[in-house]
């Protein structure tokens, strides 16, 4: 005994010395009333000091797991020995246990069931920011000032809505984007991914079904299961959603809600023309399905005029909007918003309270400071100029040694490529990835189970280099399938 007692160089050697005799109590290798080395004697055994043991003793005496007889030394408490020998344990079989929710959630899970990557390999598979490009010196700055100013109240429980600082802060933002806020609040959540999640829990399934672009977002379509709606997917064109065959949909059915992605939409990268933006909500307000529209990488363009959100469109109240900076600024924060009608708001946050309590108040009000302080502004001029010339980059190399059918991508940090009819795309991964290459088919974001011709191409944490080398690869491997 005693023997395996392994010191690690950043943590205390007290904590550590009491983290080692506190399992060796917990696991019964240490029984009750039973006598502790001395101090001078462990100390000894641990190769530590004296001291050390000390107040690891005295630790462990504050927790109850040990005490003191005056004169005779340290002893194991009676309530902590180990329960090893508390007889027959039964065997919960956890997988038949689990419903429908679970299920669906374990087969639509991507960081389990999708691509891979090994050291070495050349990974297209990613479309999350650039984490080089990261602004960590203002990051740190915002961080002390926020600190500085209220850390103690950062650090206790805050409001199920949100920090007001950042609230009032977005509700300026959005203003500036042309949007009506009449009538209009904001919840703070748990990034993009919260927000939808909460919204679908709210909903009155009358019809049960969902209206979305065809492809889109995985975590969307995940969570449109999740939640037992019906999902229709109407097919991308140039521009946008095809209004011909969104009419034929309206007119068929009814929806309880329209899901789109109007600028650089996953996986498409296509940005919905105004045009478009303005025949979809005349159509959505004709046949009352209200929109949630998904604010993806609204800031990532890099060429042509601005576009403005479906929300500041008009629509009454019918349009919620979701946003988050976690595909251009920090994805670790998780800090994302819906803005909506008051009414609506008033029922999330509720929600949102039963659910999670409150978002990171220390996140929130950090993220705060670091767009008051102008730190956004800055730095997504530099993140714009780096993934505009990496996105440069890739559609050069894509059109020299891919032979596509199609290309897409407006903007934002990744690329859709489409090739005949009949090509597989999975076929494609899987003798790229032999030859240290992978990407992410495009059947995943596919409504109705298409898409085997389609794959996406994320850019933004690739090296130039590798782009060049690796869509050489694709290519290579494309034109030996065909």
């Amino acid at each position: 005994m005693f023997t395996d007692f392994k010191l690690m160089d950043d943590r205390p050697v007290s904590i550590q010395v009491k983290d080692y005799m506190k399992r060796l109590i917990t696991k019964g290798g240490l029984q009750s009333n039973q006598r502790l080395p001395s101090t001078r004697e462990l100390s000894s055994l641990l190769n530590v000091s004296r001291n050390t043991v000390v107040m690891a003793y005295s630790d462990l005496e504050e927790e109850g797991l040990i005490y003191v007889l005056k004169g005779k030394g340290n002893y194991v408490a009676q309530a902590a020995g180990s329960v090893a020998d508390a007889g027959q344990r039964w065997q919960v079989d956890w997988k038949q246990q689990m419903n429908d929710h679970a299920r669906i959630a374990e087969e639509q899970d991507l960081m389990k069931r999708g691509i891979r990557s090994s050291q070495g390999m050349i990974s297209f598979t990613s479309i999350a920011p650039d984490e080089k490009l990261f602004d960590i010196d203002n990051f740190r700055r915002a961080f002390l000032d926020r600190m500085s100013l209220e850390g103690e109240v950062l650090l206790n429980y805050g409001y199920a809505k949100g920090y007001k600082p950042l609230i009032d802060y977005l509700m300026h933002d959005m203003e500036n984007k042309g949007v009506d806020m009449a009538g209009k609040d904001i919840l703070i959540t748990n990034g993009f991914t919260e927000g939808l999640d909460i919204l679908l829990s709210v909903l009155t399934k009358n019809s049960g079904r969902i209206l979305c672009e065809n492809p889109t977002h995985h975590t969307a379509i995940k969570n449109f299961k999740l939640h037992g709606f019906s999902i229709t997917g109407i097919d991308m064109e140039a521009g946008g959603i095809s209004l011909q065959k969104l009419e034929q949909a309206l007119s068929r059915e009814r929806y309880d809600l329209a899901y789109l992605v109007p600028s650089y939409q996953n996986p498409t990268g296509i940005v919905m023309s105004p045009e478009k933006r303005r025949a979809v909500i005349e159509l959505m307000s004709r046949h009352q399905v209200p929109i949630l529209e998904d604010g993806f990488n609204e800031e990532l363009r890099y060429s042509g005029a601005h576009v403005a959100p479906l929300i500041a469109s008009g629509g009454g109240n019918s349009i919620v909007y979701v946003g988050s900076y976690s595909k251009i600024l920090f994805p670790g924060l998780r800090v994302g918003w819906v803005l909506a009608d008051k009414e609506l708001i008033d029922y999330l946050v509720s929600v949102k309270r039963a659910r999670s309590i409150h978002t990171s108040t220390l996140d929130q009000s950090v993220l705060y400071q670091y767009l008051h302080n102008g730190y956004f502004e800055k730095y997504l001029k530099r993140a714009k100029s780096e993934y505009k010339r990496k996105y440069e980059l890739a559609v050069q190399c894509c059109q020299a040694d891919i032979p596509f059918r199609d290309l897409s991508g407006d903007g934002g940090l990744h690329l859709f490529l489409a090739f005949e009819n009949g090509f597989d795309t999975r076929q494609l991964l899987n003798i790229c990835r032999e030859r240290g290459v992978i990407f992410t088919p495009g059947t995943i974001f596919y409504t109705d189970g298409g898409g085997g011709n389609t794959m996406r191409l994320g850019f933004s944490r690739v090296a130039d280099a590798d782009i060049v080398k690796g869509i050489g690869i694709i290519g290579q491997a494309v034109k030996e399938q065909m």
